[in-house]
């Protein structure tokens, strides 16, 4: 039978995640948790015969699914997810975080899914994480990568109040796990509201310095991380080949000059158009590898 689960969060992320819920067989979508009775996000949870609570996370420990509940979802903020998961873990219920929170290890489902499915509590890092990470994780399997940096520019619309709240988490949050998902040995995170109307695409640029390796082994390991994260968020693409530009004299810290590599990746995240519109790619993708990783852990 499939797994009882329930979303803490009525905004734009839980109600895309309410949507692709629809369609697993894995997991059960038991009761929908806000704190605004005039939410728009539980008036659609009604409409499709979902139970519903706007008291928080004390409405759903107070409601009649939560003893069958098994994992918990979190789209509400990061301040937020700080009070839920501790209330999770006393009660034995495993959390999938989509805020910038950080309570759990991160996740990034290509990189360490398998690795992190036994945990009680993951993070999804960010939007932008997850869309540039996998890159580069693939070129650290290649070859040593000393600098990681990632440009994510998403639509000023597709940024609501939890993403415009938690900027400063956003920026720390992915260059962590730049370094210890991604394994480069420095990274930075950069976000860009982009105000263009009609709004444009999310885009990714991810710039790296690695030690010298073949160029087509480096671009083959990108591509296939691409084809990889486009199996679960079929609009993830590149603009173009990634261009791998050689340097001579490459200054690391700790070491004498060395020869390496520059890498830039031109990423695009078209959204499935489930619930969000097309151009929230930077939400669509948050929601699909968190849906990836709930149908993991609960199997």
């Amino acid at each position: 039978m499939p797994t009882p689960v329930a979303i803490l969060g009525t905004g734009n992320i839980g109600t895309d995640l309410m949507i692709k819920l629809q369609k697993s067989a894995v997991l059960d979508l038991a009761m929908m948790v806000g704190i605004d009775p005039d939410s728009p996000g539980l008036a659609r949870a009604q409409a499709l015969g979902i139970a519903t609570t706007s008291g928080g996370i004390d409405g759903l420990m107070a409601s009649e699914v939560w003893g069958d509940i098994e994992l918990v979802f979190d789209a509400t903020s990061a301040t937020a997810h700080l009070h839920h998961a501790q209330i999770l873990k006393q009660h034995g219920k495993r959390a999938v975080d989509l805020t910038p929170a950080a309570v759990g290890p991160y996740c990034v489902p290509i990189a360490n899914l398998e690795a992190i499915a036994g945990a009680d509590n993951v993070n999804m890092v960010t939007c932008g994480g997850q869309a540039t990470i996998p890159i580069v994780w693939a070129a650290s399997q290649v070859a040593e990568v000393y600098y990681a940096e990632i440009v994510a520019s998403i639509s000023s619309r597709s940024a609501g109040p939890g993403t415009r709240a938690n900027i400063d988490e956003f920026t720390t949050t992915t260059a962590r796990a730049i370094e210890e998902v991604g394994g480069a040995g420095q990274g930075k995170a950069i976000i860009v509201l982009n105000p263009a109307d009609p709004p444009l695409l999310m885009r990714d640029t991810v710039y790296l310095l690695m030690a010298e390796a073949p160029t087509d082994a480096v671009a083959s390991a990108i591509e296939r991380a691409v084809g990889e994260v486009a199996t679960y968020v079929p609009g993830y693409r590149m603009v173009q080949a990634p261009v791998i530009d050689p340097i001579a004299g490459l200054t690391i810290p700790g070491s004498d000059p060395i020869d390496g590599l520059k890498v830039t990746v031109l990423l695009e995240v078209e959204g499935a158009g489930d619930w969000l519109p097309k151009y929230a790619g930077n939400l669509d993708i948050m929601t699909s590898a968190a849906l990836r990783m709930g149908e993991l852990m609960a199997q």
